[in-house]
């Protein structure tokens, strides 16, 4: 039989509702029309975004804890480039001559220790020490975000390890030093002068106009006279108090925690033996934001189950502030001259959950650590209300208590600068993360920098801003 002569199938009949309704052409109009030109594209980015989600989560991620943690399994997952780091040979006046200078202060008839073996004195700004000596040391773990260079040609990043909160504490108008002969006189601003001579002398700094150099300024009147003269270098602070949006800020700067002064808490976690409610031990007098320490104190000073007391750094002040965190609950952290203080970080090596009351505190490593995990935030005007801030922390149960030190433990270590996983290797990992940026605005300047007749560079960076020329 022929396929003509095959009886056709016939179609199944359509639904009544369709059956009785039969489609017609639609109409594009002006609206729909845009709505088709539009949709293409739309589908075209989301299967992009889909295809790049596809991509990241199909390898392995780094730890972001760790700046060297990629797996050396992943194909698609580079591992990033340790930034070679050069350590200037400063003149010892600037490392080593500073230390003598600081014990000569306080005691004119002291016998510095020779160069060769220099103590560093205790003091809540030895990050700089430590950061010093960690480049110096031959035996540096390979697995350190930086490596040290010998060759300044073979840098990325440049070090000047002038100790210049140390500097700044030398104060020659102390009583022990005002009679001191004038070869021991000491003139921190004149330090900063000549520091600045020397490094405008250097190649490598005239090269790039100090955008890849760093410098250690923990105090927050370190390098005041000179900071206008390196503003574009990475500074290592502890807050940005006493600088402007244009010397300093969270894209280029790396924040520091300051060395804790009291012992860690080695017990484990729990609240059994910390009686206190509240504690704190401090100057309760301070100028601009630290002002509200003397309210607090007037507020919480005859509460039940509250230490506050007022207390300056001392032998003894550091062994009472020890027993008093190790023994409570909470620790109040307001704010001093400037947003932080270090016994935030006092608060943490002991375990003791702390009340943050500050309105524009900056916080070290905030990449890796969430706060909100490990310490309480109040603003200000909440904080000066009477029966505000013991009211709140009674509220806090036990099992939140505990959930907080957990979180603290499991941090603290960032916090100390002794310990080889610590301090020291966060900073230096916060450090390299800057060197894109670097190189970013080197390439950026190179362009914009005019020149003058003999192709000098004139340090004129132009700028549109309001829609006006203008230069920096």
């Amino acid at each position: 039989m022929s396929d003509r002569s095959k009886p056709r199938k016939q179609p199944k009949p359509l639904s009544p509702s369709l059956a009785s309704s039969p489609p017609t052409p639609k109409t594009l109009t002006p609206s729909r029309m845009a709505r088709r030109s539009l949709l293409k594209p739309f589908l075209a980015s989301a299967l992009s975004l889909l295809a790049l989600y596809s991509l990241l989560h199909a390898s392995p991620s780094p730890n972001p804890l760790s700046f060297s943690s990629y797996s050396s399994s992943s194909a698609t997952v580079p591992r990033p480039p340790v930034p070679n780091i050069y350590v200037y040979d400063l003149p010892r006046k600037f490392t080593y001559g500073v230390i003598r200078s600081y014990l000569l202060a306080r005691d004119p008839g002291a016998t510095p220790p020779p160069d060769d073996n220099p103590h560093y004195p205790g003091h809540q700004h030895s990050a700089e020490w430590y950061l010093f000596s960690d480049l110096l040391r031959p035996d540096r773990r390979p697995d350190s975000p930086v490596r040290r260079v010998s060759d300044p040609a073979d840098a990325d990043l440049f070090y000047v390890p002038f100790f210049s909160s140390l500097s700044l504490i030398v104060n020659p108008i102390r009583p022990a030093n005002a009679g001191a002969a004038p070869e021991r006189a000491y003139s921190d601003e004149a330090m900063q002068e000549e520091l600045m001579e020397w490094l405008e002398g250097q190649e490598y700094w005239r090269r790039n106009r100090g955008r890849d150099h760093v410098f250690i300024c923990q105090d927050p009147n370190a390098l005041y006279r000179v900071i206008d003269r390196v503003r574009n270098a990475v500074l290592l602070v502890s807050d940005f108090g006493r600088l402007r949006g244009d010397q300093a800020s969270l894209v280029k700067d790396v924040i520091l925690p300051y060395s804790h002064r009291i012992n860690p808490y080695k017990g484990d976690i729990g609240i059994e033996g910390r009686h206190s409610l509240l504690f704190f031990m401090g100057n309760r007098y301070r100028k601009e934001g630290g002002k509200v320490r003397d309210t607090l104190f007037q507020i919480l000073e005859h509460e039940k189950d509250v230490v506050i007391k007022h207390g300056t750094q001392s032998r003894e002040s550091r062994r009472m502030a020890t027993q008093g965190m190790h023994s409570s609950k909470f620790c109040l952290h307001p704010a001093g001259d400037t947003p932080s203080a270090c016994r935030l970080f006092d608060a943490i090596v002991s375990l003791c959950v702390p009340v943050i009351v500050s309105d524009y505190i900056e916080l070290p490593f905030e990449d890796v650590i969430d706060y909100k995990k490990i310490a309480m935030f109040v603003d200000t005007r909440s904080a000066v209300k009477p029966g505000y801030l013991t009211k709140m922390l009674r509220k806090v149960s036990k099992d939140k208590i505990l959930q907080y030190q957990q979180e603290l433990k499991m941090v603290k270590r960032y916090f100390e600068y002794e310990d080889p996983d610590g301090t020291v290797n966060e900073i230096w990992r916060q450090v390299s993360s800057k060197l894109p940026l670097i190189k970013l605005m080197i390439n950026r300047d190179k362009r914009l920098v005019k020149r003058g007749p003999h192709d000098l560079d004139c340090s004129c960076i132009c700028s549109r801003q309001n829609g006006t020329i203008i230069s920096r």
